[in-house]
């Protein structure tokens, strides 16, 4: 069994990881679960959770996989009840579900006159549903869990609350308007959550990864045949670092940011994890 980032001891803790059937989220879990808590594994996939969950009791871990639509209230409940019974109060929540959606995507990056007229996707053609799917996603897909799994720490100091953002929040990224609006959405409902529990001692933060090889933009980066595509070049080129992170890499921030010793007078921050990404001015 691997050892845990910082030796940071979530022995006795609950901690519940939305989207957890995810490239991120699933190491996520794997991180938690080797620190020493107890993950519930929730996913819309029950499959893709039901494997992280594998992965976890092989290494001697403690988790258990939940089908859960993020957007579905009535169903975050009834899985946080499920939690409850199986494990006891959640102590720290991981809001990972999120992505983005072809149809919420343009086709170039820059619009050039006439395209209004071509057989592209413009800006003009976003369509608006999934635009909105977008926006619920990555936003109430973040505020109906917490509604559900923040009670549960209410009256219980030390509970935390880590929100998956991206470094798309603070700079767009070209092609994406309604995912970068989405998560810059995320980063004030992060702000916002701090001060709302504050008093209560719930820290509220969250993590913006940059650029990390995932199935979510695998057709974005790489090409049928596997070599990069020209944005591959473009992100590359501004990152100092000169490569994509790897999801192991994700791992000391988000430990750190869970540990009440180390970060206890944390709370409303994103940390960014991008290789140097927004320090590069490209000069």
């Amino acid at each position: 069994m691997k050892t845990n980032v910082l030796n940071t001891d979530l022995s006795g803790r609950v901690a519940v990881v939305t989207g957890a059937g995810g490239v991120l989220c699933s190491e996520f879990s794997k991180v938690l679960a080797r620190a020493g808590a107890s993950v519930a594994l929730l996913n819309r996939t029950y499959e893709k959770a039901k494997k992280v969950e594998d992965d976890i009791r092989a290494e001697g871990g403690i988790a258990k996989a939940y089908s859960c639509n993020v957007l579905d209230k009535l169903m975050v409940e009834e899985v946080a009840g499920q939690v409850l019974a199986d494990f006891g109060p959640c102590d720290i929540l991981i809001n990972g579900a999120g992505g983005n959606h072809p149809s919420a995507t343009t086709d170039k990056e820059y619009y050039e006159e006439g395209d209004i007229d071509r057989d592209i996707k413009t800006f003009f053609d976003l369509d608006e549903s999934g635009v909105q799917s977008v926006f619920n996603l990555n936003f109430l897909g973040t505020l109906i869990p917490t509604q559900a799994f923040a009670k549960q720490m209410l009256g219980r100091k030390g509970c935390n609350i880590l929100n998956i953002s991206s470094m798309n929040a603070y700079t767009p990224l070209t092609k994406i308007p309604a995912y970068s609006g989405a998560k810059a959405a995320a980063n004030n409902f992060t702000q916002w959550l701090a001060v709302y529990f504050s008093r209560e001692g719930i820290r509220v933060n969250a993590i913006a990864p940059g650029f990390f090889r995932t199935a979510q933009n695998e057709a974005l980066l790489f090409n049928a045949d596997g070599t990069p595509t020209a944005r591959t070049g473009k992100i590359l080129a501004a990152t100092p670092m000169g490569r994509f992170g790897t999801p192991d890499e994700l791992a000391g921030a988000l430990l750190f940011l869970l540990n009440n010793e180390a970060a206890g007078f944390i709370t409303g921050v994103t940390l960014p994890i991008d290789g140097g990404f927004s320090s590069y001015s490209g000069v």
